[in-house]
């Protein structure tokens, strides 16, 4: 597993979330967009979009996989993390989080990616996270969770992309609505996608490696 993953490039980074980003999906509106369409006196072509673009900033970005001399198979899955063994008391060699962007939306909300990472003995756990919230419009969220099980030569990559309108959130307390983690229970699941990243089948032998292995007369 440690050679495997010495090869795996697996790069995060706000360029290629960004690139991602569809600006010519249905177009959000903040909750008083209506007024102020009302209230202005130009006429018809104040109401026309010029050069359209997401102002809310979604991506589905899943990561960027890096190495052209490795070759990393996607592949679709009905597998899934296995959640049991993330919550095996383990001891965290290291952990991370990032911020990767974040927008207040001129006051109407936020945009924002983050990354999480936590590196046990014998695996990682990833998260990288869109989240999105409308102030009176909606709640979005889009997770990829990436986990390589141990003696396994494969990663699994698991996206998710939940959302709800505030409308349909009136049972659920407004303090939930900027705790991500709390909130997500309450967003119907819009796409999911499994997907196993296969290892390369046959990997050249590291000479570090020969030579650590090697008696020294």
């Amino acid at each position: 597993m440690r050679r495997l993953m010495k090869l795996v490039s697996y790069f995060i980074n706000a360029t290629d979330a960004l690139r991602c980003v569809n600006n010519y999906q249905g177009m959000l509106k903040v909750a008083c967009a209506k007024e102020w369409q009302e209230s202005r006196t130009e006429g018809e072509h104040s109401k026309e979009v010029i050069k359209p673009y997401d102002w809310t900033y979604t991506t589905d970005y899943k990561g960027t996989l890096l190495g052209e001399s490795l070759k990393v198979k996607v592949v679709p899955t009905t597998d899934h993390i296995d959640t049991e063994k993330l919550k095996a008391r383990e001891q965290i060699k290291f952990f991370e989080e990032v911020l990767l962007f974040e927008d207040e939306l001129h006051d109407h909300g936020v945009s924002s990616l983050s990354v999480k990472i936590r590196v046990m003995p014998s695996s990682f756990f990833l998260l990288l996270r869109f989240f999105l919230r409308i102030d009176g419009v909606l709640i979005r969220m889009n997770d990829t969770r990436l986990y390589p099980e141990a003696d396994k030569t494969y990663m699994l990559r698991e996206y998710t992309s939940r959302e709800s309108k505030i409308a349909n959130l009136m049972h659920v307390s407004p303090s939930l609505f900027t705790e991500p983690n709390e909130i997500s229970q309450y967003l119907p699941i819009k796409e999911a996608v499994c997907e196993k990243l296969l290892f390369p089948e046959r990997i050249d032998p590291d000479p570090a490696d020969s030579q650590e292995s090697t008696p020294v007369e």
